[in-house]
């Protein structure tokens, strides 16, 4: 008897061990977080410095690039926004980037010679080193030439919520929530904040983002060159997230009406996003009209940041492990925006685009969502989660840009055919995924040890 006594108690333990373990090996995790803040680092430009031939810069302050190397020498908002919690930025660098994104928010409608339009409360899609901002991709820093019908009437709508996000993150880790009250070109930022919450069409009756095609922004900076229309499921589900963030900044100010009020059309989303997105496979479709492919990143996403009821995250996470396990999903620990299943038909993977198949944002795989696809199969497949983590370990370990120039991970996307690779050194591929695999630790309890 003592033996068997013995013998459960060991095999508790071991469990108890194995339960405790992180995402990531202790090695991995400090690999990860060594390679993050190499990025960071060779992703900051100080004032006055150039990145090439482009620059300086003159905005007052160090700004955040997406990545290192030539990868895009302008400052973008949402890349910058979705590093925050990485944990390598400082407090100083975020209040210069807050209130220099502040400052740009437009105030008046400003019609473009490309045909395009500036809606007043529009945030830049990303600020050049010369300090002018720019509402649309497909330039880098021409100002007067910006917009045109490939890239919509209006500017990018997600850069709005990010600036949300990148506000209540800062006061978040500062405590300083005197800035909401801080005049920025006129007016208090936090009036800004919920100027830019507005900008983004949004159906009257429901809160949905919505693109009509012949009044069109770009959903989502990762998938810019996709045209999506009709209701949009990754900006709904940023406007989620950002009406509880300026609710719990309202509070911050006194607000409790305004807090609640927010929290109200946070409930009146939540609601309208399982309504219309929602698919009987567990996958969430990115939008109503074109392009409403199951959409991955968005799934995971809507999971991450606690989009879902119960039942549906349940459905949801087993959707993406099912896929993991099938193969439709990764490559390297990398993530497709569509499972291979579900490509629109054999020339492409979304229905609208001018990106051949398997090439950036239409097929190509990336390490930005990787995090948020481990958490949500951490919850209901904890080994495939660990399986999938440390296989996006060994991609960068393989790659790592620091053995020299010919190394260029972390990628910003790849894919296996004809060895595609696009812009080393990119920031997010590694700042979002070491803040999901800090998360997962600390919340699930497969890796928290509960």
């Amino acid at each position: 008897m003592l033996l068997v006594r013995v013998g459960v108690f060991c095999l508790a333990a071991m469990c108890a061990a194995v339960a405790a373990a992180g995402i990531l090996s202790p090695e991995d995790m400090r690999f990860l977080e060594g390679i993050t803040e190499a990025v960071v680092d060779a992703s900051r430009v100080a004032p006055g410095a150039k990145v090439g031939n482009i620059g300086p810069n003159v905005t007052g302050g160090t700004l955040i690039r997406p990545g290192g190397r030539d990868c895009y020498p302008a400052f973008w908002i949402r890349d910058y926004t979705m590093s925050i919690e990485s944990g390598f930025i400082t407090h100083d660098e975020q209040r210069h980037m807050l209130l220099l994104t502040a400052g740009h928010q437009q105030d008046e409608l400003w019609s473009l010679p490309s045909g395009s339009v500036v809606t007043p409360g529009s945030i830049a899609d990303h600020i050049s080193f010369g300090n002018k901002p720019i509402f649309y991709p497909g330039t880098l820093e021409d100002y007067e030439g910006q917009g045109g019908t490939r890239w919509g009437k209006l500017p990018a709508l997600d850069d709005a919520y990010f600036f949300v996000h990148m506000a209540a993150l800062y006061v978040q880790s500062t405590g300083e929530a005197a800035i909401l009250a801080e005049d920025v070109k006129g007016k208090p930022l936090f009036t800004r904040l919920e100027e830019a919450y507005a900008m983004p069409p949004s159906r009257p009756d429901s809160g949905l983002v919505f693109a009509d095609a012949d009044a069109r922004g770009v959903t989502f900076g990762f998938v810019d060159t996709i045209i999506h229309t009709g209701d949009l499921l990754m900006c709904s589900l940023l406007k989620l997230r950002a009406a509880g963030e300026i609710a719990e900044l309202a509070e911050r100010t006194g607000d409790s009406a305004k807090a609640n009020d927010y929290r109200a059309k946070a409930t009146e989303l939540r609601q309208a996003i399982e309504a219309t997105f929602a698919q009987d496979s567990g996958l969430y479709k990115a939008s109503t009209g074109h392009s409403a492919q199951p959409d991955v990143w968005g799934t995971a996403f809507g999971v991450y940041i606690g989009a879902f009821d119960p039942e549906r995250t349940q459905a949801a996470c087993t959707a993406l492990a099912r896929a993991y396990h099938a193969g439709t999903l990764t490559s390297r620990g990398n993530i497709r925006h569509v499972l291979t299943s579900d490509d629109f038909n054999a020339s492409t993977a979304w229905e609208d685009t001018d990106c051949k198949l398997n090439t950036y944002q239409n097929g190509a795989y990336w390490g930005t969502p990787t995090g948020w696809v481990c958490y949500a199969i951490a919850q209901v497949d904890p080994e495939a989660a660990r399986q999938l983590a440390a296989e996006y370990v060994v991609e960068l370990r393989e790659g790592d840009f620091r053995k020299g120039p010919e190394f260029g991970s972390p990628w910003e996307c790849f894919h296996p055919s004809n060895n595609h690779r696009q812009n080393p050194v990119y920031m997010t591929s590694v700042t979002c995924p070491l803040a999901a695999f800090r998360r997962i630790d600390t919340e699930v309890p497969a890796f928290a040890g509960e």
